[in-house]
């Protein structure tokens, strides 16, 4: 019968192929062969029963080996390479509950496998592999819950797959079986649900597709920066990504670039100055410049200069106007190119600066007195806005206007005092603000209605900077606190809202940023008393 691969129904596998082999006269074999005495023996066959090891038979051409009712307790790494005959091997009712890797090595020749009725739950990826010639494979009536991606790969000439009495949990460790069940050419017995409790008694076979989101992410350490910061600015130069990054402790403006060998951030050029607080990049007309916000004498402009692989000092920016910059904002406005700097002294003009083909100079200051911490610009219905934030008032909105060119006051964000910065992000079209607070609850507000209306409050105590960004399709929202572990926020796009994703410390963050390079996404944490961080964004497959 095996000679003529005699095919019959999943349902009658086991019993055919059991009364096949106890049909064979049990006959005397020459005095080499020495047959255990838990198992019944001829030339071509061996059935054992409630044996704890795989029999070893002089000569070895055996073709058929049937264990029922053994003891052993998991089936190892080429447990039966010593009978590279065997055509048809039978593991019923045993005791095992784990199959491991290349369990079958060396049976080349096996063409019917069935593994019925044990305790078998774990099946290792490589179980199976090697077996190119088998036609016939039976897991049934285990307590298999599920199996390793591609462990079936190997079996080229499977014709029938029996998995019927296992309590399969149809989530995501389920749909590779799912998206296999669709292109092979195999018969395979229905393959029931015992999970989630939604899908319970239904069959995967019977899916037509397969709903569930099945990845998900992780922020994973990659690189620690042994220097504090207190801001971190990306820009891409011809193909290639760098990372300036302000260390007012160690009056450094440090300028990273992206190693595609190394495979990790590396130092480029270092601008020095005294007390930088902030490090902009801008790209304007194919050139590169850094705009060095600094505490102590006076913030400076520096261009990239090819000839020296540097960056030189560029342009001064005037004292008397900029005091104690606090942040800085790029921004373009039809074809002109701007930038901002907020001011926080009493005694600083928040300044915005336009580029005239030669250099910035002084466009328009903005309100005196107010001690603005953060300048955002935003789009708002089409029409550019800068928003401004205070310690000593609550944010104010300023409209371009076109016809003076020129920044106008529009409106406040009323009751809302004491925000330490604002930032602008938006998904699936909608316009939202995050407010940064010290003291009190930080705010989600969303633009509705000719108004920001507030969608939610985030409890952040000691927090000095909340900063939304997205990667792909994904958003966050990360929360940086002195007192407590950084938050971060990932976007649920059923409720609409910001739910907590994961913790990662940090030690008093003061910016986070994304920066994408090599098709991997990364984020920067700086740090004003410890090391600057960086996280790999990681999309794992909860599939494998």
């Amino acid at each position: 019968v095996l000679e003529g691969k005699m095919l019959t129904p999943i349902k009658g596998c086991f019993l055919f192929y059991f009364a096949l082999v106890s049909m064979v006269s049990i006959v005397d074999v020459k005095k080499t062969v020495r047959c255990p005495s838990t198992c019944s023996c001829t030339k071509e066959s061996i059935i054992c029963v409630g044996t704890s090891w795989v029999p070893r038979i002089i000569p070895n051409d055996i073709n058929s080996l049937s264990m029922v009712n053994g003891t052993f307790s998991e089936v190892k790494e080429g447990m039966f390479s010593h009978m590279p005959s065997l055509q048809l091997l039978l593991l019923n009712s045993n005791s095992f509950s784990v199959i491991k890797d290349e369990a079958f090595s060396g049976l080349l020749r096996l063409e019917y496998l069935f593994i019925e009725s044990n305790k078998l739950d774990t099946v290792s990826k490589y179980a199976l592999r090697g077996l190119r010639d088998l036609t016939h494979l039976s897991l049934a009536n285990n307590r298999i819950k599920s199996l390793p991606r591609d462990v079936f790969s190997d079996l080229d000439s499977l014709i029938e797959l029996d998995l019927r009495g296992n309590n399969f949990e149809c989530d995501c460790k389920a749909k590779w079986l799912f998206m296999w069940l669709k292109t092979t050419n195999a018969t395979v017995s229905d393959v029931s649900c015992s999970g989630p409790p939604e899908l319970q008694k239904k069959k995967l076979n019977d899916f037509i597709s397969f709903d569930y989101e099945c990845t998900t992410t992780d922020f994973v350490a990659h690189q620690i920066l042994p220097y504090q910061s207190v801001s971190v600015d990306t820009f891409t130069y011809k193909d290639d990504v760098y990372v300036a990054i302000a260390q007012p402790s160690m009056e450094n403006c440090m300028v990273l670039e992206w190693d595609h060998i190394e495979m990790n951030f590396r130092s480029y050029d270092n601008i020095t100055g005294q007390s930088i607080v902030g490090c902009k990049p801008i790209l304007v007309e194919g050139q590169v410049f850094v705009v060095v916000a600094q505490l102590f004498g006076g913030s400076h402009i520096y261009k990239y200069d090819e000839n020296w692989t540097k960056f030189v000092k560029f342009q001064d920016i005037e004292v008397s106007k900029i005091s104690k910059p606090n942040d800085i904002e790029l921004f373009k406005i039809d074809s002109d190119w701007f930038f901002i700097i907020a001011d926080s002294s009493k005694a600083g003009l928040s300044t915005v600066y336009k580029w005239n083909g030669k250099g910035f100079y002084s466009y328009q200051s903005l309100h005196e007195w107010f001690r603005d911490t953060d300048a955002e610009f935003v789009d708002i219905d089409g029409k550019p806005h800068l928003i401004l934030s205070s310690r000593s008032q609550v944010p104010i909105i300023l409209q371009w206007n076109k016809s003076a060119k020129k920044f106008v006051p529009q409106s406040e964000i009323h009751n809302m005092e004491d925000v330490l910065a604002v930032k602008s992000f938006r998904i699936k079209d909608h316009l939202y603000l995050s407010l940064t607070r010290f003291i009190g609850d930080s705010k989600i507000l969303k633009w509705s209605n000719k108004q920001f209306e507030e969608v939610q409050a985030l409890p952040s105590r000691g927090a000095m900077a909340l900063q939304p960004f997205s990667f792909k399709d994904r958003h966050y929202l990360a929360l940086g606190s002195d007192y407590t572990f950084s938050q971060i926020y990932s976007w649920d796009d059923q409720s609409e809202m910001f739910v907590k994703f994961k913790e990662i410390y940090v030690q008093a963050p003061r910016s986070f940023t994304p920066v994408s390079t090599d098709k991997r996404d990364f984020f920067f944490t700086s740090s004003f008393k410890g090391n600057s961080q960086i996280f790999e964004h990681k999309i794992i497959d909860l599939s494998l």
